[in-house]
């Protein structure tokens, strides 16, 4: 209480007072506060003051939020319980409560991005050192060697979470840079050995195999680690990036292979037309056999008679036309229009 307001309270009290008096002389006796005295502060009320200052200094609590677990430390040692969500107190200096992301988080090995975007917690342990998590977290492609000893440059992506039940020992035998130890150095690892395996010109051709390998190996490795701290969602390979005289030979290789593709394809259309071409003479043939053999001199003659037949016609329709006919039909038939003198050739056999 301010200074003033007790110097009042205390003049007040050391001057009788006519409402006292006269309430002393009825009889009848004002009641008083019993927790306050009228001229000092209240034990309880400083008590309560000093516990308040503690608490806004000292932060004897902590809030696990959702997609988290908390750790509680007692003098160093890690309780092998972790913490749901929620709010939770410990005891300053002797306590700590350290909040876990268990988020799905997304790892990068790529050239082409150089920074990381994810939720800054600021926490020590939610992440690896950099102090992202639950987001993305952005590496420099892999260099690895090919069969030969050709560098190539792999850019892949991990999804991965940690294990929320096992938070607590992951963190204490791993520590905060627990991704750095499991993640990259096991995805490191499979690809320097899968990549291995095959030559420079081959893993385009081999990519799915390549990827799904990649993946497999990865997912055995860590769930091979005491107590699988983390769970692989998936392995994504996204580009394979080849030596420039590679990526040129490579190139040519297609462009021949195209080449020759398309003159194996106009080689099977000759071919075609070259057969329909055969079998077309083949059927022609056939027919002249047919009509060679059923040819006799009556059949011939009665041809001329017909084509004699045709003449006469045409006769009849132009009576100044003479036609000179020839016995055997090997000179063609001479048509004279003598009215107009121009002659007409017209061969009948």
């Amino acid at each position: 209480m301010p200074a003033d307001m007790n110097d009042y309270f205390k003049k007040k009290k050391s001057e009788p007072s006519n409402n006292t008096n006269k309430n002393n002389n009825s009889g009848f006796n004002l009641p008083q506060n019993p927790f306050w005295d009228g001229g000092k502060i209240p034990s309880w009320a400083i008590a309560l003051g000093v516990l308040l200052i503690l608490l806004l200094l000292f932060r004897p609590f902590a809030v696990i939020n959702s997609g988290e677990v908390g750790i509680k430390v007692t003098l160093g040692k890690f309780n092998t319980e972790p913490l749901d969500p929620g709010l939770h107190f410990y005891i300053p200096i002797f306590e700590q409560i350290i909040p876990v992301n268990t988020k799905i988080r997304l790892i990068t090995y790529s050239d082409k991005e150089t920074s990381s975007v994810g939720e800054n917690m600021n926490a020590k342990y939610g992440s690896s050192a950099d102090g992202f998590e639950g987001g993305v977290k952005v590496n420099p492609s892999i260099q690895v060697l090919d069969k030969r000893g050709l560098t190539v440059n792999i850019d892949i992506a991990v999804q991965y979470q940690l294990k929320a039940a096992t938070a607590p020992e992951t963190i204490e035998n791993w520590g905060s840079s627990w991704e750095e130890k499991i993640i990259n150095s096991k995805v490191r690892e499979v690809v320097r050995d899968v990549i291995g395996q095959y030559t420079a010109e081959q893993l385009p051709e081999m990519r799915n195999e390549i990827a799904k390998s990649i993946q497999t190996q990865i997912t055995a490795k860590i769930d091979a680690i005491k107590g699988a701290p983390v769970v692989i969602s998936s392995v994504e390979l996204r580009n394979i990036d080849l030596p420039s005289k590679i990526k040129d030979q490579i190139e040519r290789v297609q462009i021949a292979k195209q080449e020759v593709t398309i003159a194996e394809q106009q080689k099977e259309k000759a071919k075609q037309l070259a057969d329909k071409i055969t079998i077309e003479a083949q059927a022609q043939a056939n027919a002249n056999k047919v009509i060679s053999s059923s040819l006799s001199p009556q059949l011939v003659q009665m041809e001329q008679i017909k084509v004699q037949g045709k003449f006469n016609d045409a006769l009849r329709e132009n009576k100044n036309a003479q036609i000179f006919l020839t016995p055997g039909g090997a000179v063609p038939n001479i048509w004279i229009d003598m009215k107009s003198n121009k002659q007409q050739i017209s061969t009948q056999k």
